[in-house]
């Protein structure tokens, strides 16, 4: 969980900040990024997809 808003907020924020503030080594947060996605999460991407298409299709009201 924190690797995920680290990598969220990395946009917006210094990571070598936030991973400081996380509590994160680099040698952690590179090794996650480097990692394949599981196949869980691909699993998962593709109703992810359609659900984000949908939603653009409908003109971000898809869901309200």
């Amino acid at each position: 969980m924190r690797l995920q808003l680290l990598d969220a907020a990395g946009q917006e924020f210094p990571v070598a900040l936030l991973r400081q503030v996380l509590d994160v080594s680099l040698y952690g947060y590179s090794a996650w990024r480097s990692r394949p996605a599981s196949p869980l999460q691909r699993e998962y991407l593709v109703p992810l997809a359609h659900v984000r298409s949908a939603f653009a299709r409908s003109h971000s009201t898809y869901g309200t």
